[in-house]
């Protein structure tokens, strides 16, 4: 192709520069109308206006309902649900788009909710629908407020709000940007998650997602009612399950470790819960992974009662195998627990105790429980709390459960046996209670030891309260237990002198058993008569009784048993 001639070229170039002129005059003449127009008296007064992006409009009926809805509030307001006519204001400015209208909606609501003493008529739930799906910022913060204040009055059913379809809305203000609204949205989740079948509804809306999120928040707001609400959600076995496979674990593990002791105690209670739950052990529980226990036995010593105790719960419900109860007194959890006993809440020390139960159960750890330091502890125990069921019944078995191990004599020197006869003299002791202090106290009476100081602390109260007891046959276990402690403290001069005054109590219960269907009380009554008899007044006193002709029918009736078996065996020989 040619190069153009130096006449083309100038063409070019004046046209470049006309272009260039028409260009600048045609930028500067827009310029200038746009300023004369700016300028213009017709748009100043709506200046404010203009720097709004959007603004809705305001409807005639709802600038009437507005204006009604006042008068209503300024004349007659009062601490009670509205009437139809102005329920149905309220209902008009909640749905409106104009977020005035919305927040005024809003206001009442939550003022309504820090002052009224009445439940809340269903329809006026209605209105939170459209105030919790409202854009407003202010309006989210009010309506969600609102809502946990009535909720935590008690003022609206819980059922019913998801019923009413308001949980929706609800969980999308979990992903709300703004702190308050996170915060409010979790609390009532939180309070809603104590229904068991809200629970079920909250999992299936996948709400459980967004909680263990904010329940990582910085803010300590968000964070107490993100973690109370995933306790709430774990008392549900299918919950669970989600949560497992949703990250949980590891998550309410670190929290363990919070400042705050309100996460501490829903993180943990909420582990607790997981932790009933045995097919949960082996993910909590990982092999080489010790953090979780180490962390639970650090909380043992939390100067939180509310978290000590839980610790407590969750550790025992860990502690199902002989491997991890191993495992949490190697970590140095006896001391802890010993102080824990000394508590003055009944809830740590009823926990601490029954903890403590746990791990004696393992012949392994029996040893090394068996310390002086804890059966002092015991001992102690007994003596303060001889009513509390809890307290007597744990007590009781885990010094059945020692008494096992080659440290017994450390239990026959303790104040514990004390501790267990003084008890059986309370009258509030329960059923259950009293069934577990006889047992163990007819274990011990197995040893010589421990039989010589059950006699030291012997006196008339306790010997009226055994055999009282050996003839209260409605108690089975009771009845049979205190009456071995008879038989067994009987070769003692001082206890025979007390037994002495109840001749008549003795010879009664005696005669029950010696004609029970039950053969270890028929036993037990045969070896008791024996003993007794080679004392001379017992010996007279059963001779007038006809004793010994009760004893002569058991005979006959053994021999004819023992023959109608040899019979048996022989046929069944041939």
């Amino acid at each position: 192709m040619g190069q153009l001639c130096g006449r083309c070229v100038q063409l070019l170039r004046d046209f470049v520069a006309f272009v260039q002129r028409m260009s600048s005059d045609l930028v500067h003449g827009i310029k200038e109308c746009l300023t004369l127009i700016s300028k213009c008296s017709c748009l100043k007064q709506n200046s404010s206006k203009a720097r709004q992006l959007y603004k809705p409009i305001l409807q005639p009926h709802e600038r009437v309902t507005a204006q009604e809805f006042l008068q209503h509030i300024e004349t007659g307001f009062e601490m009670s649900p509205l009437g139809k006519d102005p329920l149905e204001a309220l209902r008009t400015l909640a749905f409106s788009e104009n977020p005035g209208l919305q927040q005024s909606a809003a206001l009442y609501y939550l003022h309504m909710s820090q002052h009224m003493n009445v439940p809340l008529p269903v329809e006026h739930l209605e209105p939170f629908y459209a105030l919790l799906r409202s854009a407003d910022l202010e309006v989210q913060q009010m309506s969600s407020l609102s809502l946990v204040n009535f909720l935590l009055e008690g003022h609206i059913d819980k059922e019913l709000v998801v019923q009413m379809g308001l949980l929706e809305p609800i969980l999308d203000l979990l992903e709300s940007e703004d702190p308050t609204v996170q915060c409010n949205s979790c609390a009532c989740t939180m309070t809603l998650a104590v229904s068991e079948s809200n629970r079920e509804a909250i999992g299936a809306a996948q709400g459980v997602t967004p909680l263990l999120c904010l329940a990582n928040s910085y803010d300590p707001r968000v964070q107490q009612n993100a973690v109370g609400a995933i306790f709430n959600l774990t008392q549900s076995e299918k919950i669970q399950q989600v949560l497992c496979k949703e990250g949980a674990l590891p998550v309410l593990t670190l929290l363990l470790e919070s400042p705050d002791s309100e996460v501490q105690y829903y993180s943990c209670a909420a582990l607790s819960n997981v932790a009933a739950n045995v097919q949960h052990h082996e993910a909590m529980l990982r092999p080489g992974n010790r953090f979780l226990l180490q962390t639970l036995i650090s909380l043992l010593s939390s100067s939180v009662d509310k978290v000590s105790s839980q610790a407590c719960v969750c550790l025992r419900n860990l502690a199902t195998s002989a491997d991890i109860q191993a495992k949490m007194v190697t970590e140095d959890v006896l001391p802890k627990l010993r102080s824990l006993l000394a508590s003055g809440s009944e809830a740590v020390r009823r926990a601490s105790i029954a903890l403590l139960w746990i791990l004696s159960q393992h012949p392994h750890n029996q040893d090394t429980l068996a310390c002086a330091e804890l059966l002092q502890s015991l001992g102690m125990l007994l003596s303060v709390h001889k009513t509390d069921p809890g307290i007597v019944g744990h007590a009781a078995c885990i010094i059945k459960n020692l008494s096992l191990s080659k440290n017994r004599q450390r239990i026959i020197e303790s104040p514990c046996i004390e501790g267990l006869l003084q008890t059986m003299l309370s009258t509030d002791i329960q059923e259950d209670s009293l069934h577990y202090v006889t047992s163990c106290l007819a274990e011990l009476a197995k040893q010589e030891g421990a039989t010589l100081r059950m006699v030291q602390w012997m006196d008339e109260p306790l010997t009226k309260c055994l055999v009282r007891l050996a003839g209260q046959l409605e108690h089975t276990e009771a009845s049979f237990q205190a009456a071995s402690i008879i038989k067994y403290t009987i070769g003692h001069e001082k206890m025979l002198l007390l037994l002495k005054r109840h001749v008549g109590e003795i010879q009664a219960y005696l005669k029950n058993f010696l004609t029970h269907q039950e053969i270890r009380f028929q036993q037990l009554g045969i070896s008791t008569f024996g003993r007794l008899r080679e004392d001379p007044e017992f010996s007279l006193a059963f001779r007038k009784s006809q004793m010994a002709k009760l004893l002569e029918q058991v005979r006959q009736q053994t021999e004819e048993t023992q023959e109608l078996l040899r019979a048996a065996i022989c046929h069944e020989d041939s």
